[in-house]
């Protein structure tokens, strides 16, 4: 008895222990084969991806070098990403995909996916991944900058204002095109940042680029607006009032982006931040709940079953904070975009069932 007792404890922990082991580990992720060099389908519409957050959405993966961390090390010393190389040992192209970024009224990118200049983001595992599933032709369409917060900077269209304390004080804070934030009672700002400023900075960049379709995808005629992506949550967790609201924030982002480019069933998927843990409390633990909360499969808001996914990126940083773009490592950046591309590709293949 004593040992069965003994063998029905072990088998309890081994069990506990695989549990813990499974919420722990990374999603698995399916090696592409190399790109077949052709060009898309023309006769269908170009399927637009538009890529939008902060810092680490523009990218700061360090690509040369033989240092552990820049993309040269991972794809040709541990040969990881091996897609990204061809037999050569040069970088592949795909020509089936295009890969733009524009940044307010400059732009930066206007090519097929390859690797080029001194960093990445994520997508180049976006890019990657779902090219390789759509049958049509790809535009990654990146438009963005660094050091904006959903809470004011990125505030959709739809949002409004709200009261909070602060110091033992009542504050209120502008909801969409509103200014600032102001003591309760007291007039209202007038003039300045006004709140959703570079929400409609980085739209109107992006529809500057599908306005000039041709432009950016040579002999394109069409396109439909099919998904987004977003990597964003730093900012907003320096202040309590914009983490407490992330979640109402990030619902009104994903309504207003769909309406705005008449892209009603287009797909969403977000990526959680690297450093922050499943259990994490503060603001930070508070932005993880919030991201996970729009995730369809939560069932917190049934309208997004189906059509949007969130990336638990903690098990798929290899060090570091969003705040110190985790070290300029690639393999952050590129475990985050192949995550979040195969997100996209799931969300595509099970409207097709």
């Amino acid at each position: 008895m004593k040992n069965r007792a003994l063998f029905a404890v072990v088998s309890l922990l081994a069990a506990m222990v695989m549990s813990v082991t499974m919420v722990a580990a990374p999603a698995k992720v399916k090696t592409l084969p190399d790109p077949d060099g052709k060009s898309a389908d023309m006769s269908k519409p170009v399927q637009v991806y538009i890529l939008l957050g902060q810092s680490n959405m523009v990218g700061a993966g360090r690509i040369a070098g033989e240092k552990e961390g820049t993309l040269e090390n991972a794809v040709k010393t541990k040969k990881k990403y091996p897609y990204l190389v061809d037999a050569a040992g040069k970088w592949t192209v795909r020509n089936d995909v295009r890969n733009v970024r524009v940044m307010n009224n400059k732009g930066f990118n206007n090519e097929w996916m390859t690797i080029t200049g001194k960093t990445i983001g994520p997508e180049i595992g976006i890019g990657h991944y779902v090219g390789h599933a759509v049958d049509a032709p790809v535009l990654i369409l990146k438009s963005c900058i660094g050091n904006r917060c959903l809470g004011f900077d990125l505030l959709p269209p739809g949002s409004e204002q709200f009261e909070f304390e602060e110091k033992g004080k009542m504050m209120v804070h502008a909801g969409y095109k509103g200014f600032g934030i102001w003591e309760k009672g007291t007039a209202p700002p007038t003039k300045g940042w006004y709140a959703g400023t570079q929400y409609d900075a980085d739209v109107a960049a992006a529809k500057r680029v599908l306005k000039q379709l041709d432009k950016y995808y040579p002999g394109a005629k069409k396109y439909e607006v099919a998904g987004f992506f977003f990597w964003q949550g730093d900012k907003d967790r320096y202040r309590s009032y914009w983490a407490e609201r992330y979640e109402t924030n990030l619902v009104q982002l994903i309504k207003a982006l769909r309406k705005d480019f008449d892209a009603p069933n287009a797909k969403f998927v977000c990526a959680t931040l690297g450093q922050t843990k499943k259990g994490a409390a503060g603001n930070d633990g508070k932005i993880l709940e919030a991201q996970f909360a729009v995730d369809g499969k939560s069932g917190k808001h049934p309208e997004f079953k189906g059509n949007v996914a969130t990336v638990y990126s903690n098990p798929l940083s290899k060090g570091g904070a969003s705040n110190g773009h985790y070290g300029g490592n690639a393999e952050t950046y590129m475990n985050v975009g192949e995550a979040m591309g195969q997100a996209m590709v799931e969300l595509i293949e099970a409207d097709k069932k």
